[in-house]
């Protein structure tokens, strides 16, 4: 069963508000959602694989926090927020939302690609259930 998902909106109003925010030029978003699509199509293109129905989900929450904390020792980054789902979600229900504010474009970008990569990449399992 798929957790009730955070407001994008609410956490954008949030940093804003944050003691930081003045030194954010910039707020980047990031929502994962479970695709029908198999993993070893998308990332290796295999063909003839079944469509996926779902993916159990799970996460390391103690990893996660110490990859946002990684995360906001980053330059120039100075707001860090994430929810992570878990369970089993259905094709089209939310994996992860991130949401990263700091003073410039590369810098941000930088930090979401590492904190969406060390999450995706040692911090979950996911297990593709198929039709």
């Amino acid at each position: 069963m798929a957790k009730p998902e955070p407001s994008i909106d609410a956490w954008l109003r949030e940093a804003k508000a944050d003691p930081r925010a003045a030194e954010c030029g910039m707020y980047l978003c990031h929502n994962g959602v479970v695709r029908c699509t198999p993993k070893a199509q998308v990332r290796k293109g295999e063909q003839g694989l079944p469509a996926v129905e779902a993916v159990d989900f799970s996460y390391d929450a103690k990893g996660v926090q110490a990859a946002i904390e990684s995360t906001l020792d980053m330059d120039g980054i100075y707001y860090v927020r994430v929810w992570l789902n878990d369970g089993i979600l259905q094709v089209g229900d939310s994996i992860m939302h991130v949401l990263i504010g700091g003073d410039i474009r590369p810098h941000v970008i930088d930090a979401l690609q590492s904190l969406v990569g060390t999450i995706k990449n040692e911090l979950v399992v996911e297990k593709e259930l198929y039709a």
